[in-house]
């Protein structure tokens, strides 16, 4: 049933974005994070294989910091920020110029993309960088995706680069997600490579610390960014990337890695944007009422349902929306500011001009700008 199931959400996969981890890039005896030219150049054939077969590969490369703690004879990834923007300016330039050499050879030409969390969280920004990567497959170039380290610090992070490819996974609205690592995939309690995972719960339960000295990801945060993109109703999928010819294996359906099943129904890229790469900038409590309608009954938010609100936030800010027991339902985009929500939670919509001396919304969060929480698999 696994393999079938492989096969079923896989073979049919063409739009795909693939991300490279750190320790994948990296020579296997090496301290200070050298390039592992070989391996680059396997990379470059296997994706010249993907090319021919049609597929449009996207891919997201970590390697910045570690690449420049080499150059710069560094034995270890600094901790200043302004030591690890320094070292990732030089990193960056060293990466770019062993892909261009690795895709050069091979008659393809790649482009450089550096992109920070704000992108992401802004609209016109999101759909700018969707846009320009577009363009770029219709040049015949392979976008090459890094966050910009030299100029990100703490707060506006990604976090590493699992999160930036599952973002750039659902703005493209691609296919399938690949993460490779130097791992065989999400392994279970007797250290077995899980095949398919259907429920990510589940799944987190078996996370192991695993970060290494240069990268700054690990299993934790692969599978999070697998939940990103199944959520949004695509397959993603965990593996080694030093297993030979890995990326024809995986899309023929072959049983290699850990897949993570798609939820039955696909998000559009708005749906996208609210759903999974926005940030919230505040939270709303609702009563079972409420929750009840939003879930079952496809309703919009209205103010006599709210309980509490957190968070300073705009008409137009992302609010994540949460039951009375705590647990996530859902996520919109406000009518209401902070302040303004404060006055009027728990209060019917013939009370708004009243209370806020203009003419109001009748709903706190239209359904049109709502999304909910899913969890719902193919297979299920």
């Amino acid at each position: 049933m696994s393999i079938q199931l492989r096969q079923d959400v896989l073979c049919q996969a063409r739009r795909v974005v693939i991300k490279l981890g750190t320790f994948l890039l990296t020579l296997p005896d090496s301290s200070q994070g050298e390039l592992d030219l070989p391996f680059l150049r396997s990379v470059a054939r296997q994706v010249l294989g993907l090319r021919d077969n049609g597929f449009e590969v996207t891919l997201v490369t970590s390697g910045a910091i570690g690449a420049g703690c080499a150059e710069l004879g560094l034995a270890k990834r600094p901790r200043d920020v302004s030591d690890l923007q320094a070292v990732a300016a030089v990193g960056q330039r060293r990466l770019m110029t062993y892909l261009h050499e690795a895709f050069d050879k091979l008659g393809l030409k790649v482009a450089q993309l550096l992109l920070t969390r704000t992108d992401f969280d802004d609209r016109v920004r999101f759909l700018n960088i969707r846009n320009c990567v577009t363009h770029l497959h219709r040049l015949g170039c392979i976008p090459v995706i890094n966050e910009n380290d030299t100029v990100s610090v703490d707060e506006l992070r990604f976090g590493d680069n699992d999160q930036l490819a599952a973002m750039m996974a659902n703005a493209l609205r691609s296919d399938a997600l690949i993460l490779l690592f130097t791992k065989d995939g999400l392994l279970d309690e007797q250290n077995k490579p899980i095949d398919l995972v259907d429920n990510i719960q589940s799944a987190i339960s078996l996370v192991r610390d695993d970060k290494t000295e240069m990268g700054s990801g690990g299993m934790a945060s692969k599978v999070e960014a697998a939940r990103l993109v199944a959520e949004a109703g695509e397959i993603a999928v965990i593996a080694n990337g030093r297993e030979k010819n890995v990326l024809a294996r995986i899309f023929s359906g072959e049983q290699i890695g850990t897949v993570f099943l798609p939820a039955k129904r696909r998000l559009d890229s708005r749906q996208r944007w609210i759903g999974m790469t926005k940030r919230p900038a505040g939270t709303v409590t609702i009563d079972h009422g409420a929750a009840n309608a939003l879930q079952n009954s496809g309703k919009s938010l209205l103010a006599t349902g709210i309980l509490a609100t957190t968070g300073q936030f705009e008409r137009g800010g992302l609010l994540l929306i949460r039951n009375e027991t705590g647990h996530d339902l859902a996520r919109g985009l406000t009518n209401y500011s902070s302040d303004e929500l404060q006055l009027i939670s728990g209060k019917r919509s013939n009370q708004f001009e009243k209370i806020l001396g203009r003419k109001a919304y009748d709903e706190v969060i239209h359904r049109d700008n709502l999304v909910l929480s899913r969890v719902d698999r193919v297979g299920e």
